[in-house]
Protein backbone atom coordinates (compact mmCIF):
# COMPACT_ATOMS: atom_id res chain seq x y z
CA UNK A 1 0.00 0.00 0.00
CA UNK A 2 2.88 2.37 0.81
CA UNK A 3 4.44 1.66 -2.59
CA UNK A 4 1.13 2.30 -4.36
CA UNK A 5 0.39 5.55 -2.53
CA UNK A 6 3.93 6.83 -3.11
CA UNK A 7 3.75 5.98 -6.81
CA UNK A 8 0.36 7.71 -7.15
CA UNK A 9 1.88 10.87 -5.68
CA UNK A 10 5.33 10.96 -7.29
CA UNK A 11 4.56 9.63 -10.77
CA UNK A 12 2.13 12.41 -11.77
CA UNK A 13 4.57 15.03 -10.48
CA UNK A 14 7.40 13.65 -12.62
CA UNK A 15 5.19 13.26 -15.71
CA UNK A 16 3.79 16.79 -15.37
CA UNK A 17 7.29 18.22 -15.02
CA UNK A 18 8.23 16.50 -18.28
CA UNK A 19 5.11 17.24 -20.31
CA UNK A 20 4.01 20.63 -18.98
CA UNK A 21 7.07 22.00 -17.22
CA UNK A 22 10.00 23.89 -18.69
CA UNK A 23 13.38 22.18 -19.10
CA UNK A 24 14.63 24.20 -16.14
CA UNK A 25 11.79 22.97 -13.93
CA UNK A 26 12.54 19.38 -14.91
CA UNK A 27 16.24 19.94 -14.16
CA UNK A 28 15.31 21.40 -10.78
CA UNK A 29 13.31 18.30 -9.87
CA UNK A 30 16.13 16.07 -11.10
CA UNK A 31 18.57 18.18 -9.10
CA UNK A 32 16.64 17.41 -5.90
CA UNK A 33 16.84 13.67 -6.66
CA UNK A 34 20.54 14.01 -7.45
CA UNK A 35 21.29 15.82 -4.20
CA UNK A 36 19.50 13.15 -2.16
CA UNK A 37 21.11 10.36 -4.21
CA UNK A 38 24.62 11.66 -3.50
CA UNK A 39 23.83 11.89 0.21
CA UNK A 40 22.55 8.31 0.12
CA UNK A 41 25.71 7.13 -1.64
CA UNK A 42 27.91 8.72 1.01
CA UNK A 43 25.80 7.25 3.82
CA UNK A 44 26.37 3.78 2.32
CA UNK A 45 29.96 4.04 1.13
CA UNK A 46 31.48 6.69 3.39
CA UNK A 47 29.31 6.94 6.52
CA UNK A 48 32.06 8.68 8.49
CA UNK A 49 32.47 11.40 5.83
CA UNK A 50 29.45 13.59 6.64
CA UNK A 51 31.46 16.79 6.13
CA UNK A 52 32.56 15.75 2.66
CA UNK A 53 29.05 14.61 1.75
CA UNK A 54 27.63 18.08 2.43
CA UNK A 55 30.12 19.45 -0.07
CA UNK A 56 29.71 16.65 -2.59
CA UNK A 57 25.90 16.85 -2.80
CA UNK A 58 25.61 20.50 -3.95
CA UNK A 59 28.74 20.34 -6.11
CA UNK A 60 27.52 17.21 -7.86
CA UNK A 61 24.04 18.66 -8.30
CA UNK A 62 25.54 21.58 -10.24
CA UNK A 63 26.43 19.10 -13.00
CA UNK A 64 22.72 18.63 -13.68
CA UNK A 65 22.41 22.26 -14.82
CA UNK A 66 25.54 22.44 -17.01
CA UNK A 67 23.75 21.39 -20.25
CA UNK A 68 21.88 24.71 -20.20
CA UNK A 69 25.19 26.48 -20.83
CA UNK A 70 25.69 24.59 -24.08
CA UNK A 71 29.40 24.02 -23.57
CA UNK A 72 30.52 20.39 -23.67
CA UNK A 73 34.09 21.38 -22.79
CA UNK A 74 32.77 23.07 -19.66
CA UNK A 75 31.27 19.78 -18.49
CA UNK A 76 34.68 18.12 -18.81
CA UNK A 77 36.32 21.04 -17.03
CA UNK A 78 33.88 20.86 -14.11
CA UNK A 79 34.33 17.10 -13.72
CA UNK A 80 38.10 17.58 -13.76
CA UNK A 81 37.79 20.36 -11.19
CA UNK A 82 35.63 18.19 -8.93
CA UNK A 83 38.19 15.40 -9.01
CA UNK A 84 41.03 17.76 -8.14
CA UNK A 85 39.06 19.55 -5.44
CA UNK A 86 37.88 16.40 -3.69
CA UNK A 87 41.26 14.75 -4.15
CA UNK A 88 42.76 17.63 -2.17
CA UNK A 89 39.91 17.57 0.34
CA UNK A 90 40.47 13.89 1.10
CA UNK A 91 44.24 14.38 1.04
CA UNK A 92 44.13 16.87 3.90
CA UNK A 93 41.31 15.20 5.82
CA UNK A 94 42.74 11.69 6.18
CA UNK A 95 40.76 9.45 8.50
CA UNK A 96 42.79 6.29 8.04
CA UNK A 97 45.78 6.11 5.71
CA UNK A 98 45.05 2.46 4.91
CA UNK A 99 41.59 3.33 3.49
CA UNK A 100 42.42 6.72 1.96
CA UNK A 101 42.68 5.44 -1.63
CA UNK A 102 39.40 3.55 -1.23
CA UNK A 103 37.65 6.66 0.09
CA UNK A 104 38.86 8.81 -2.80
CA UNK A 105 37.77 6.11 -5.26
CA UNK A 106 34.28 6.06 -3.74
CA UNK A 107 34.04 9.85 -3.92
CA UNK A 108 35.04 9.82 -7.59
CA UNK A 109 32.64 6.98 -8.38
CA UNK A 110 29.82 8.95 -6.77
CA UNK A 111 30.25 11.87 -9.19
CA UNK A 112 30.53 9.62 -12.22
CA UNK A 113 27.68 7.31 -11.25
CA UNK A 114 24.99 9.76 -10.14
CA UNK A 115 25.18 13.34 -11.48
CA UNK A 116 27.17 12.64 -14.64
CA UNK A 117 24.84 9.89 -15.84
CA UNK A 118 21.64 11.60 -14.68
CA UNK A 119 22.73 14.80 -16.42
CA UNK A 120 21.95 13.02 -19.69
CA UNK A 121 18.25 13.25 -18.83
CA UNK A 122 18.51 17.05 -18.97
CA UNK A 123 20.47 16.81 -22.22
CA UNK A 124 17.69 14.56 -23.52
CA UNK A 125 15.05 17.11 -22.50
CA UNK A 126 16.80 19.82 -24.51
CA UNK A 127 16.84 18.01 -27.89
CA UNK A 128 13.95 17.73 -30.38
CA UNK A 129 11.28 15.31 -29.09
CA UNK A 130 12.97 15.51 -25.69
CA UNK A 131 9.80 15.10 -23.60
CA UNK A 132 8.77 12.11 -25.71
CA UNK A 133 12.15 10.46 -25.21
CA UNK A 134 11.95 10.97 -21.46
CA UNK A 135 8.53 9.35 -21.37
CA UNK A 136 9.90 6.47 -23.45
CA UNK A 137 12.65 5.90 -20.88
CA UNK A 138 10.09 5.86 -18.08
CA UNK A 139 7.79 3.51 -19.99
CA UNK A 140 10.57 1.06 -20.81
CA UNK A 141 11.85 0.99 -17.23
CA UNK A 142 8.38 0.56 -15.72
CA UNK A 143 7.17 -2.08 -18.16
CA UNK A 144 10.50 -3.88 -17.88
CA UNK A 145 10.34 -3.94 -14.07
CA UNK A 146 6.71 -5.06 -13.97
CA UNK A 147 7.06 -7.74 -16.63
CA UNK A 148 10.29 -9.03 -15.08
CA UNK A 149 8.65 -9.30 -11.67
CA UNK A 150 5.57 -11.18 -12.83
CA UNK A 151 7.32 -13.42 -15.35
CA UNK A 152 10.04 -14.18 -12.83
CA UNK A 153 7.48 -15.00 -10.14
CA UNK A 154 5.56 -17.27 -12.52
CA UNK A 155 8.33 -18.95 -14.49
CA UNK A 156 11.65 -18.13 -12.81
CA UNK A 157 13.78 -21.23 -12.30
CA UNK A 158 17.27 -20.25 -13.41
CA UNK A 159 19.07 -17.62 -11.35
CA UNK A 160 20.39 -14.67 -13.37
CA UNK A 161 23.23 -13.49 -11.11
CA UNK A 162 22.83 -14.97 -7.61
CA UNK A 163 26.00 -13.41 -6.22
CA UNK A 164 24.56 -9.93 -6.82
CA UNK A 165 20.79 -10.45 -6.78
CA UNK A 166 19.67 -13.92 -5.64
CA UNK A 167 15.99 -13.45 -6.51
CA UNK A 168 16.36 -12.37 -10.12
CA UNK A 169 15.96 -15.04 -12.79
CA UNK A 170 16.83 -15.42 -16.45
CA UNK A 171 13.16 -15.95 -17.20
CA UNK A 172 12.32 -12.71 -15.43
CA UNK A 173 14.99 -10.81 -17.36
CA UNK A 174 13.66 -12.10 -20.68
CA UNK A 175 10.12 -11.28 -19.63
CA UNK A 176 11.29 -7.79 -18.78
CA UNK A 177 12.62 -7.29 -22.31
CA UNK A 178 9.26 -8.38 -23.71
CA UNK A 179 7.66 -5.81 -21.44
CA UNK A 180 10.08 -3.16 -22.73
CA UNK A 181 9.00 -3.88 -26.29
CA UNK A 182 5.40 -3.46 -25.20
CA UNK A 183 6.33 -0.11 -23.65
CA UNK A 184 7.95 1.25 -26.80
CA UNK A 185 5.07 0.01 -28.95
CA UNK A 186 2.67 1.83 -26.66
CA UNK A 187 4.77 4.98 -27.07
CA UNK A 188 4.89 4.62 -30.87
CA UNK A 189 1.14 4.26 -31.27
CA UNK A 190 0.17 6.96 -28.79
CA UNK A 191 2.41 9.97 -28.12
CA UNK A 192 5.56 9.25 -30.21
CA UNK A 193 4.56 8.26 -33.77
CA UNK A 194 7.95 9.44 -35.07
CA UNK A 195 9.47 6.22 -33.71
CA UNK A 196 9.94 3.68 -36.45
CA UNK A 197 9.40 0.01 -35.76
CA UNK A 198 13.17 -0.47 -35.82
CA UNK A 199 13.61 2.40 -33.34
CA UNK A 200 10.99 0.90 -31.06
CA UNK A 201 12.61 -2.53 -31.07
CA UNK A 202 16.19 -1.30 -30.71
CA UNK A 203 15.45 1.14 -27.90
CA UNK A 204 13.40 -1.47 -26.06
CA UNK A 205 16.25 -3.97 -26.19
CA UNK A 206 19.12 -1.54 -25.54
CA UNK A 207 17.43 0.48 -22.81
CA UNK A 208 15.77 -2.61 -21.36
CA UNK A 209 19.09 -4.43 -20.98
CA UNK A 210 20.87 -1.37 -19.57
CA UNK A 211 17.99 -0.74 -17.19
CA UNK A 212 18.34 -4.27 -15.83
CA UNK A 213 22.11 -3.96 -15.53
CA UNK A 214 21.65 -0.62 -13.75
CA UNK A 215 19.48 -2.42 -11.22
CA UNK A 216 22.14 -5.12 -10.83
CA UNK A 217 24.89 -2.52 -10.48
CA UNK A 218 23.13 -0.80 -7.60
CA UNK A 219 22.52 -4.20 -5.99
CA UNK A 220 26.24 -4.87 -6.32
CA UNK A 221 27.04 -1.60 -4.55
CA UNK A 222 24.55 -2.24 -1.75
CA UNK A 223 25.83 -5.78 -1.14
CA UNK A 224 29.38 -4.48 -1.15
CA UNK A 225 28.44 -1.79 1.38
CA UNK A 226 26.38 -4.22 3.47
CA UNK A 227 23.03 -2.40 3.23
CA UNK A 228 19.58 -3.51 2.08
CA UNK A 229 18.31 -0.17 0.71
CA UNK A 230 20.11 3.00 -0.30
CA UNK A 231 17.81 4.97 2.01
CA UNK A 232 14.30 5.25 3.38
CA UNK A 233 13.10 8.60 2.09
CA UNK A 234 10.49 7.09 -0.27
CA UNK A 235 7.92 5.08 1.72
CA UNK A 236 7.67 1.52 0.47
CA UNK A 237 10.42 2.03 -2.11
CA UNK A 238 13.59 2.64 -0.11
CA UNK A 239 15.86 5.43 -1.25
CA UNK A 240 16.12 7.62 -4.31
CA UNK A 241 18.87 5.44 -5.78
CA UNK A 242 16.65 2.39 -5.37
CA UNK A 243 14.11 4.05 -7.67
CA UNK A 244 16.56 5.56 -10.14
CA UNK A 245 19.01 2.66 -10.50
CA UNK A 246 17.58 1.51 -13.86
CA UNK A 247 17.16 5.03 -15.24
CA UNK A 248 20.72 6.01 -14.29
CA UNK A 249 22.15 3.47 -16.75
CA UNK A 250 19.38 3.96 -19.32
CA UNK A 251 19.70 7.77 -19.55
CA UNK A 252 23.03 8.02 -21.45
CA UNK A 253 22.09 5.22 -23.86
CA UNK A 254 18.80 6.91 -24.71
CA UNK A 255 20.44 10.27 -25.27
CA UNK A 256 23.15 8.95 -27.57
CA UNK A 257 20.67 6.81 -29.46
CA UNK A 258 18.44 9.85 -29.95
CA UNK A 259 21.21 12.07 -31.32
CA UNK A 260 23.25 9.54 -33.30
CA UNK A 261 20.80 6.86 -34.49
CA UNK A 262 17.23 8.18 -34.42
CA UNK A 263 16.03 9.32 -37.86
CA UNK A 264 19.21 7.94 -39.43
CA UNK A 265 18.22 4.31 -39.86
Amino acid sequence: MKRLITALILLPVVILSIVQGSPLLFAGLLGIFTFIGIKEFYSMALPDRAFESWWAAPCGTLLIFLPFLGQEKLILAVITGLFLAFGLLFLFRIKDITTAARDISYATLCFLYIPLLLMHLVMLRLIPHGPEWLLVVMLIVMTNDSAAYYSGSAFGKHRLYPMVSPKKSIEGALGGLVGSIGGTMLAKFTFFPQLSMVDALLTAIIIGILGQTGDLFESLLKRSFGVKDSGSIIPGHGGVLDRLDSIIFAAPATYYYAIFVFDRL
